[in-house]
């Protein structure tokens, strides 16, 4: 199956949010680590929500990936 020049597009653009929250997700849970009186409920939270962004940017980049049997 063969994905059309703006369904890429828009993947792509995807994508980028999904990184950029995941960079954001990573920063908070460094900044809430650093705190002396660390939520270690809050940061086990954060921590899930950023492997399932993790998980979705995976299965965004193997959209991408041309098909081989072509």
């Amino acid at each position: 199956m063969t994905i059309t020049n703006l369904e890429k597009n828009a993947l792509v653009q995807e994508l980028a949010v999904l990184k950029q929250d995941h960079r954001e997700l990573d920063l908070a849970i460094t900044d809430m680590a650093d705190k002396l009186q660390a939520n270690q409920f809050e940061i086990s939270r954060l921590k899930k929500q950023k492997l399932r962004l993790k998980d979705a940017i995976a299965k965004l980049e193997s959209k991408l990936i041309p098909d081989l049997h072509a």
